[in-house]
């Protein structure tokens, strides 16, 4: 007999500068908060799979501020780590959650690190899906510069000034028009692209805490999904394996090596779905 999913109920949380945040919760069971990248919406964390909730989860999934349907912040430098974690906090208390797994994808991933270093008593997991903040790496004018373009493309030529703006050059060569295809429809996706511009320009600059070694301080159960830098190079490896060394009792996954070339496990919604599943095992 087919498991019993429930309906997607509508999530709407206003924090404490009147930013609206839109969101979704489904299923039953031990919680778990989704949190999704710079530029994308709370559909791109685990692609729509359903594969939580079929295994007895309750999955909350929310849009970062400025990004799919929340509003926009009323200042437009309030996007930093500090400000994305208070949300955190805010969803989590409108929910009555003192205590959930989180997984979140890149700035997703600072976020749930962000308010589990402030707030340890409230995080029964983390799943740190592609991270890509080293403090002990500088932030390169270069790199500044490629968010600037960025966040300029969007504001003057809409999805496709972003794309634009795109570097696709160190993408490999037969994944390049499925990446091209997922930014736009995840452009597509914002009622506010200003404010995700916005973003865009605060984000990179934003330090979800100051020292690799703040990790160590993390007692919850911890998941490390990184991907390969020929497929991934805006999230190095390294980075990820930096991670899973630093934060104690770490699980560091990562898809095989080929040839072929292997698509990202965070690119796969189903097998990352399962990674979680067995993180929120673990913490219940």
């Amino acid at each position: 007999m087919p498991e019993r999913l429930g309906a997607t109920a509508e999530l709407s949380v206003v924090t404490d500068d009147g930013v609206e945040l839109a969101g979704e919760q489904a299923g039953e069971g031990p919680p778990i908060l989704l949190l999704h990248g710079l530029t994308a919406t709370r559909r791109y964390v685990v692609m729509g799979s359903r594969t939580l909730q079929r295994e007895g989860y309750r999955v909350v999934a929310y849009d970062a501020r400025g990004h799919g349907r929340s509003t926009a912040a009323p200042d437009p430098c309030a996007y930093g780590y500090e400000r994305l974690a208070l949300d955190l906090e805010a969803v989590l208390d409108a929910l009555g959650l003192e205590r959930a797994v989180l997984a979140g994808a890149s700035m997703g991933a600072h976020t749930a690190l962000c308010f589990a270093l402030r707030h340890p008593e409230r995080v029964a997991g983390l799943g740190l899906i592609t991270p890509s903040f080293d403090p002990s790496l500088p932030l390169s004018e270069r790199v500044l510069a490629g968010w600037e373009a960025l966040a300029r493309g969007l504001r003057e030529g809409g999805v496709e000034g972003f794309v634009d703006a795109y570097d696709f050059s160190e993408m490999p060569v037969e994944w390049r028009d499925t990446v091209e295809r997922v930014v736009r429809q995840r452009l597509a996706g914002h009622e506010h692209p200003e404010a995700v511009a916005d973003a865009l320009e605060v984000v990179p600059r934003s330090r979800p805490f100051e020292d690799l070694r703040e990790l160590e301080s993390i007692e919850a159960p911890t998941v490390v999904v990184a991907s390969r830098d020929e497929a991934d190079p805006g999230h190095p490896l390294a980075v990820g394996e930096r991670y899973g060394r630093t934060i104690p009792h770490a699980k560091l996954v990562v898809e095989d090596k080929g040839p072929p070339a292997r698509s990202p496990i965070a690119w796969q919604g189903g097998q990352l779905s399962k990674v979680l599943s067995e993180l929120v095992a673990r913490a219940v």
